[in-house]
């Protein structure tokens, strides 16, 4: 999908104090960006930021981070933050980069980071893109590098194929599966205090069942 160019999207995630430019120079301290020592939580491909912002309103004593690397869907997420500290509601455990996912291991010390979501990410359907779904085992080596030895990934997607081959990326990587559903909203068990994303939300809606795994090393 062509994502939409929007005029002034690069200079006012320049200019926004919820963006963290220059990420690198964080590695190994990005407590001190927040100033305390809560545990470090990351979204990869966060689109909008809903997501990401329940989850910090949620839990204030959760730091969390998104990564968007397209410049439309991140100024969307900018302009929630900024509507939400209007109406009184900041979120200071909330921080975004725009980056591409690849360079993770350059902005994280290893096990700086303990748990990592992944939402209904794009599914890179042609086989020769495999390696840049977010699931493959490339990427479950960059993950690696930087999540703690207790830490998990979780991943939901509306996706089939990618789901399957998510499921087969674990089990053939030193990963393993905890928990895994084809369908996340009718499994009680799984489903507890879970946070829909707007895609989650659009997609179960059309009844298409929600997948969701819990990987950890």
């Amino acid at each position: 999908m062509r994502l939409r160019n929007i005029p002034g999207a690069k200079d006012a995630i320049e200019s926004s104090p919820y963006v963290i430019h220059e990420p690198a120079q964080n590695k190994g301290r990005w407590n001190e960006i927040f100033k305390n020592n809560h545990p470090i939580h990351i979204e990869v491909g966060m689109g909008k930021g809903r997501f990401l912002m329940d989850l910090a309103s949620q839990n204030p004593d959760i730091n969390y981070i998104g990564f968007e690397m397209y410049d439309s869907v991140l100024l969307r997420a900018l302009q929630k933050m900024e509507e939400r500290a209007e109406n009184g509601n900041t979120l200071p455990n909330v921080f975004f980069v725009r980056m591409d996912a690849r360079e993770l291991p350059l902005i994280f010390d290893a096990e700086e980071v303990d748990k990592i979501y992944l939402n209904f990410s794009d599914p890179w359907p042609k086989e020769r893109h495999a390696k840049r779904r977010l699931t493959s085992r490339q990427f479950l080596e960059r993950y690696d590098a930087i999540l703690k030895s207790d830490g998990v990934i979780e991943f939901k997607t509306d996706n089939r194929p990618l789901f399957d081959f998510s499921l087969e990326e674990v089990n053939e990587s030193k990963w393993h599966l905890v928990e895994w559903t084809y369908d996340l909203h009718h499994n009680e068990k799984m489903n507890v205090g879970n946070i829909m994303t707007e895609y989650e939300e659009k997609f179960s809606s059309e009844g298409n069942p929600i997948c969701k795994l819990i990987a950890a090393r």
